[in-house]
């Protein structure tokens, strides 16, 4: 090959690596988290449907707590709206989602529900706004494909809490657990520590572990492996639960972890609620959801926890995705606690 067309050649092949280069070193994924403006009373609260539909009416609760809380509250306009099992459109929703990251008069977004349809508005939406004006986005569920996205491309905290669709009507009827998990949300927009005090199970594998937190609903998660919201964990504290699962998926989503190599180097592995669907007779599975996990993380030092109130459930408290954390797994005890 004549030097000239082998330099045509190459030279175009160089900029694409550079540019491919140029757009991981974007995410930046050593750097720390920027952590959003804590809230102040008067500052205002976004309400919008990136997923699953919800009515007027089933919002009120929440909006009467947050009031409640000193905070005044911007509803979407996708709140309301239903296009089968979605809140509007993927169009409807992307632009709602997008104005709410977009207006600096809102402090933080808060999803109404989850379902499913985040992952379908997700590359629709420009997060620059969000980088420029950062702002809290709170949800669990299917909303970790967002947690997932912004820490991995953004390097912004947000918030795995509960959403709308989980505030009583009635709190004079609520659980105490209820309403210390709604209580949560509050206490981590104002910004206090976030510190979580739990009861050992034996299976816990004891240690303690420093690091940003991460994680989510693991359905979701494993649906993200390979795309640009793809998790990172490298170094972290990650966290998951998931409902409505049997267990031989739940096996299958822990061997997704481990073979894309979530599991290698963690900090320390949380393991929240699992709702777990029963075996059909004649199929069981012949594993405890313990034994799932201790088999993929048998090689590895860290800490592992079980039972830790997160999840599709009243004990499912707010957690700040992106900030640095301790956990300590012990005999007599656990806790994480905000560092």
């Amino acid at each position: 090959m004549k030097r000239k067309d082998f330099l045509s050649s190459v030279i175009p092949l160089a900029a694409s690596f550079s540019a491919v280069a140029g757009s991981k070193a974007m995410a930046e994924p050593d750097k720390p988290c920027i952590i959003p403006p804590y809230l102040k009373k008067g500052d205002t609260i976004g309400i919008c449907c990136p997923a699953g539909n919800i009515t007027t009416e089933d919002i009120q609760p929440a909006l009467l707590k947050i009031n409640e809380w000193g905070f005044n509250v911007k509803v979407g306009s996708s709140i309301g709206k239903k296009d089968f099992t979605f809140g509007g459109t993927d169009e409807e929703r992307a632009a709602d989602f997008q104005q709410m990251m977009e207006d600096k008069t809102v402090k933080a977004i808060l999803c109404a529900r989850g379902g499913y349809g985040a992952v379908r508005i997700v590359d629709k939406l420009d997060f620059k706004k969000l980088k420029n004006n950062p702002k809290w986005i709170i949800g669990f569920s299917d909303v970790t494909v967002f947690h997932s996205h912004i820490n991995a491309n953004h390097r912004i905290a947000t918030i795995h809490s509960k959403m709308c669709n989980s505030f009583p009507s009635d709190w004079s009827k609520a659980e105490p657990v209820q309403i210390e998990t709604i209580e949560s949300i509050r206490k981590c927009l104002v910004g206090e520590k976030t510190k979580q005090l739990f009861t050992p199970n034996e299976k816990n594998k004891t240690g303690l572990a420093i690091g940003e937190l991460v994680g989510g609903n693991l359905k979701t998660i494993e649906s993200l492996a390979g795309s640009r919201s793809d998790i990172d964990t490298k170094d972290k504290i990650l966290f998951v639960e998931d409902t409505g699962e049997y267990l031989y998926s739940i096996d299958r989503m822990f061997w997704n972890l481990k073979r894309t190599g979530k599991l290698t180097n963690l900090k320390g592995l949380i393991i929240g609620g699992f709702k777990v669907k029963p075996d059909d007779p004649g199929e069981e599975f012949g594993k405890t959801l313990e034994d799932i996990v201790l088999e993929k993380v048998s090689e590895y030092k860290y800490p592992v926890c079980f039972d830790f109130p997160v999840g599709h459930q009243k004990n499912n408290f707010a957690l700040k995705c992106g900030v640095l954390h301790t956990l300590g797994v012990h005999l007599n005890e656990c806790r994480l606690t905000e560092a």
